[in-house]
């Protein structure tokens, strides 16, 4: 399964699993397994560059397990086929925005007319107190 150019998931390494949802279906409802919860190991995956799986990890947040299995749950849809298909969709997005390495942050300076506007701001406040003071005594 082709994530990105780079990233590609074996199959193999994604188990789902199909229960009864709740919500809408009627009678269909308490037949039908049409939820679907998706397991993907990131932190055993062989797929996955360690960068990446880093940040899959952090993005991840409540939905992985302390043994650094991603879950996700899909019971949007009526139908099993479209809850796989959308679990399926939402890791791949996930992982695409994992692919994305942050922006190296460039320390930068305040400018001279910004430290100027800084301390002239401070002072009017400052005035503004002093003659409250000189009011209440």
């Amino acid at each position: 399964m082709q994530i990105t150019p780079d990233i590609a998931l074996d199959e193999s390494e994604i188990r789902l699993q199909f229960t009864r949802a709740s919500g809408p279906g009627g009678q269909n409802v308490n037949k039908v397994e049409s939820a679907v919860q998706l397991r993907f190991d990131v932190a055993h995956s062989p797929s996955l560059p360690d960068g990446l799986r880093a940040r899959l990890m952090h993005l991840a947040g409540r939905r992985l397990t302390a043994q650094g299995e991603l879950i996700i749950d899909a019971r949007r849809f009526r139908t099993q086929e479209r809850n796989r298909q959308d679990a399926i969709d939402r890791l791949t997005d996930l992982i695409r925005q994992a692919a994305v390495p942050p922006k190296q942050r460039h320390a930068t300076r305040p400018t001279k007319a910004s430290k100027r506007r800084r301390l002239d701001a401070k002072r009017r406040r400052g005035e503004t107190k002093r003659l409250r003071v000189r009011d209440q005594e």
